[in-house]
Formats: C-alpha cells, sequence, structure tokens
C-alpha cells in the first residue's frame, strides 16, 4: 500500500468489443475486492457510454473539498463517472484527446484518498480512445472481458494484443457468460460454444481468471443500481465474481501485474 492520498494498484477492465458485460463485471468485481476488506475505487472512463451510474444506483452531482473533487461512494466503492457531471441522456461527443484529458483529470482531480485497488471500467474496443487511456494511465494490470464465442474470443484476443503492445501487464481473461443459469432449477446450460475462454487463455499464454455464468437477475439487479454480488451473495455468479476477484488479488500481490502506484496529489 502507498502512504497518504496514494492507489497501490490501478487495473483496468477491457474488451475487445461491446456487449459482452464489461461494465457489469467491473462492478461486481470491484465490489467483490471491497467485500475483502480492501478500500477499493471504480473509475467509469467509459466516457461515451457511461453506464456506472445506474449500476451503483448512485445519480446525485459530486460535491468538491479544498480544490477536489470528493468521490461518491456506494456499496462499499468510492465512485466516479462521467454520468454523475452531465445532464442524464446528453451525449458525449469528443475526440480522444479529449477523452484521454477527462481521465485525466479524473486521476488528478479527485480526492481518492488511499486504496488498495482503483478498477477502471475502459471504453470497449481497440481504436483510438483506447490506446490514449493506455497510455496515460500507469496501469498494473488489466482484465479482458470476453464471451465463449469463437468471434468474441478472436476480438479479445486483439485486445490482449494491444495491451501486450503496449507494455500494459494482462493479469489474465474473464469469461462472462459461461453458461444459462436456469431460474427454476438452479442448472447451468451452454448458451454459446462451450470453453472458449480456456481455449483463448492457452493459446495467448495468459491466465483464465474465471468463468462468470449468466443470470436472469443480473439484468434486474443491474437496472436497481445494486450489485449482483450484494443482492444475491449465494448466486453462483456471485460466488464467481468472488473467486475471480480472488484470483486478481492473487495476481497482483504476487507481483504478476505490479507497477507503479498512483500518487494523487501534491
Amino acid at each position: 500500500m502507498t502512504g497518504q492520498n496514494g492507489i497501490a494498484h490501478s487495473i483496468a477492465v477491457a474488451s475487445g468489443k461491446g456487449g459482452v458485460g464489461k461494465s457489469t463485471v467491473a462492478v461486481n468485481l470491484a465490489v467483490a475486492l471491497a467485500q475483502t476488506g480492501a478500500p477499493t475505487g471504480l473509475l467509469d472512463a467509459d466516457i461515451y457510454g457511461p453506464s456506472i451510474p445506474m449500476m451503483t444506483g448512485v445519480r446525485q452531482m459530486p460535491q468538491s473539498r479544498a480544490g477536489k473533487i470528493v468521490p461518491l461512494e456506494a456499496h462499499g466503492l468510492r465512485l466516479m463517472s462521467l454520468g454523475f457531471l452531465m445532464p442524464e441522456g446528453a451525449p458525449t461527443v469528443w475526440r480522444g484527446p479529449m477523452v484521454a484529458g477527462a481521465i485525466q483529470q479524473f486521476l488528478r482531480d479527485v480526492d481518492w484518498g488511499t486504496l488498495e485497488y482503483l478498477i477502471i471500467d475502459l471504453p470497449p474496443g481497440t481504436g483510438d480512445a483506447q490506446l490514449t487511456l493506455a497510455q496515460s494511465l500507469p496501469l498494473t494490470g488489466v482484465i479482458v472481458v470476453s464471451t465463449p464465442q469463437d468471434v468474441a474470443t478472436q476480438i479479445a484476443a486483439k485486445a490482449v494484443a494491444m495491451f501486450q503492445q503496449l507494455k500494459v501487464p494482462i493479469l489474465g481473461i474473464l469469461e462472462n457468460m459461461s453458461g444459462f443459469v436456469c431460474p427454476h432449477c438452479g442448472t447451468t446450460a451452454p448458451i454459446f460454444r462451450e470453453g472458449g475462454g480456456r481455449r483463448a487463455s492457452r493459446q495467448l499464454g495468459v491466465r483464465l481468471l474465471g468463468e462468470i455464468p449468466l443470470d436472469p437477475l443480473v439484468c434486474q439487479s443491474s437496472d436497481r443500481g445494486e450489485p449482483m454480488v450484494t443482492t444475491h451473495p449465494t448466486s453462483p455468479m456471485a460466488e464467481a465474481f468472488r473467486r475471480a476477484a480472488d484470483a486478481v488479488a492473487a495476481q497482483v500481490q504476487a507481483g504478476a501485474g505490479a507497477g507503479p502506484a498512483i500518487r494523487m496529489g501534491p
């Protein structure tokens, strides 16, 4: 842990494409880490489509103190998102450099305090915004979210390759929607091809951090602003998120994604 006003580990959650549940993963993974007792923050860097306000049920405007923005708090997390600062439904029509500037301001001008983990929900894709963000942040490592089907894992492989080119440590692949949990009998059935995350892990030589099943309750929980890990703590999905959080923490503490700490303030 760094000293006062420092962040020990900054971890990006990325995806090669949209629609894989990246923000759902970021929220529940952050909550699971916070539940271990580690001070945790969640930065919504998905500037074009900030969904953290809805998923956490937080919609008020942050306040300032001594020239710094005070992050909002919910579910044991410190939160910051452009969605807190703009009218609901307003589009963000910005070029890449403006996006990078906004993220740098969130790091520089937000009083995050002392955190063990800062989870950063990146925009989907591998375009200019992602490149600029990855180059602007001293990341401890990145988690790449995918779904099991071949097309998704092929695109995830491109995201892994991009971060490897940028010299960002890859903490691993996290497979989302790995199977459908029946709300009646509780059994899990594959809805895509099975084992896509495992195959990608072997082919790319990176760790498989976990396989998160798809539960109908996740949509209901997200729409209510209540992370699945807190509302249904004994569900297969919540248990999978906690195992993934343990795997991420183990990777970081073992130095697999060791990187420089972010220092906030003077």
